[in-house]
Parts: structure tokens; C-alpha cells; sequence
């Protein structure tokens, strides 16, 4: 088997367990947020601690500074991903946060000081239209859900931004594993607040699964991103649209309206065409020379 389909499989195998997590998010209404994100990452703490632990390396990172902009960054965006969910069909609050690809060219763009193709400015420009689609403005509060799943897509660009001058210092065990403690601590205080219902059996099931489904991803996708660079792959981590789709037809009889459908197409559009710009060396040669 080629290196790239080894790449695919696991970038694909990660897309649906980030759909699964997304769906045991919804799955507890009830339970409250704070709790939700706590248990997100609570089992990635054993296990990235374990892996750093059975490979011998250090604890210490060699740049707090971008770890803490990591941290912040992600976990804000966790918390307006996870919000999204509950008040949104699935597959409308995952479209919007599939948003992110787009505001990491922006932000690498004015941060990082990277060059933006012209294919990449048109993909941006197709998407945010889509976003458009999806949000619906109307103008009043209905909109506050949407928006807020906007910006968790802000936010998790941000901690891509910065994993990518990151991942120069840090190896992606230790960044997982700070994110998922950092991730914890910050929801203790909420937690400790009120914000915490003792969960039934099933709950602590669902709850688990959301752990264990949200480091399963992002195992696979670290491992996916080893066999193939992530320009040829992340086009695939758009299956978690299809996958996430599919769950709320099954669970919820959620059917994405026709503003949500033409959202979601030119959404996926537009991640393809940065496919294209990433990957079609014709078009980068092009857009450079004008």
C-alpha cells in the first residue's frame, strides 16, 4: 500500500471519530458544558502523558509562550464548537467549523507573513458564501448559535496558526497533551461552580466516548499526517460533513435544509479548490508571477 492511501485511510479514520464525538456532544443536552469539554480531554491527558512517559521525553516545552497561545486559542474554540452543537443541527455546526482551513490562510497570512494564491483568495471568498448560507442572517438572536460556531472556527485557526511555528519546538504528544490539561484545570473552576451533574451510567458512557473518540481522532490524524503531507490529506477531514451528517439523520432526523445544502457545497468547494491551489504546482507558479 502507497504511503498517500496509508495517509488517507487514517486521515478518513479520524474524520469519523471527530463525528462521533461531535454526535456524543448532542447526545447529552442535559449535561452541562463545562463538563462536556472536561471529559473531552481528560482521557487525553493518561494517554499523551503515558506516550510521553513510555518514549522517555521531557515534560518541558521549549516555547511556553506559543504552548499558552495554543492552549487559549483551542480551548475557545472547543467552547464554541461544542456550544454550536447543541443549539444547531449536527452537520450545520460542523460545516461552520470545517470553516477554520480558510481563516488558517488569512491568519498565516497576516501573521506569519505566508503568501496567499489567487486560488486560495477564491476558495476563502466561496466559503465564507457559504457560511452565509448555513448562518441564515436574520438579524435577531437566532443568529447568536451560528455565529458563535463561526467563531469557534476562528479560534481553532488560531491554534493551527500557531501549532504550525509550534510544532518547530514542541512534538505533537506534548502540544495534545498540554492542550488536554490546560483544557481540564480551565473547566475545574465552572465544575466546582455549579456546573456539574452527577451522570447517570449511560451519560458516563456517552461522556467516555467523548474522550475516547476525540484522542482517537486526534491520534489518527497525527498519524495520518506522517505518511503524506497535510496539503495532499486535509481535503479528507472533510468526510467528518458526511459522517456528521449522516449521524443527525439517524439520531435526530435532522435533514440539512436547502440554505444548509448550498452552504455545505460551497464550503466543500472551496476546500477544494485550496486543495488545488496547494497542490497543482501550475497554479502556485501562476499566481506567484502575477
Amino acid at each position: 500500500m502507497r504511503e498517500e492511501t496509508k495517509g488517507i485511510l487514517f486521515i478518513l479514520m479520524s474524520s469519523f471519530f471527530f463525528a462521533v464525538m461531535a454526535a456524543s456532544v448532542k447526545a447529552v443536552p442535559h449535561i452541562p458544558l463545562a463538563e462536556k469539554i472536561f471529559f473531552r480531554n481528560l482521557l487525553g491527558v493518561f494517554i499523551m502523558g503515558g506516550i510521553i512517559i513510555k518514549n522517555k521525553k521531557s515534560f518541558k516545552s521549549a516555547n511556553t509562550k506559543l504552548l499558552a497561545l495554543r492552549c487559549i486559542f483551542g480551548i475557545l474554540g472547543v467552547v464554541g464548537y461544542f456550544y454550536s452543537i447543541s443549539k444547531l443541527s449536527l452537520s450545520d455546526a460542523v460545516l461552520l467549523n470545517k470553516m477554520s482551513p480558510f481563516f488558517v490562510i488569512l491568519l498565516s497570512l497576516i501573521f506569519l507573513k505566508e503568501k496567499i494564491h489567487r486560488l486560495q483568495a477564491y476558495a476563502m471568498l466561496i466559503a465564507i458564501l457559504g457560511a452565509g448560507f448555513i448562518i441564515k442572517p436574520q438579524f435577531n438572536y437566532s443568529m447568536i448559535p451560528a455565529l458563535i460556531g463561526l467563531f469557534s472556527a476562528v479560534f481553532a485557526a488560531a491554534a493551527y496558526t500557531v501549532i504550525r511555528q509550534l510544532r518547530l519546538y514542541d512534538s505533537p504528544e506534548l502540544i495534545v497533551f498540554y492542550f488536554c490539561l490546560f483544557s481540564c484545570i480551565a473547566m475545574l473552576p465552572f465544575i466546582v461552580s455549579g456546573h456539574f451533574i452527577i451522570p447517570t451510567s449511560k451519560d458516563l458512557i456517552i461522556l467516555l466516548l467523548i474522550g475516547l473518540s476525540a484522542t482517537s481522532a486526534q491520534i489518527l490524524m497525527t498519524t495520518g499526517y506522517r505518511f503524506a503531507p497535510a496539503s495532499q490529506l486535509a481535503i479528507y477531514g472533510y468526510a467528518n460533513i458526511i459522517f456528521s451528517t449522516i449521524f443527525g439523520i439517524i439520531l435526530w432526523s435532522e435533514f440539512p435544509d436547502l440554505l444548509s445544502i448550498t452552504g455545505g457545497l460551497l464550503i466543500i468547494l472551496g476546500g477544494f479548490i485550496n486543495y488545488i491551489s496547494n497542490n497543482n504546482e501550475y497554479f502556485k507558479d501562476k499566481t506567484e508571477t502575477n
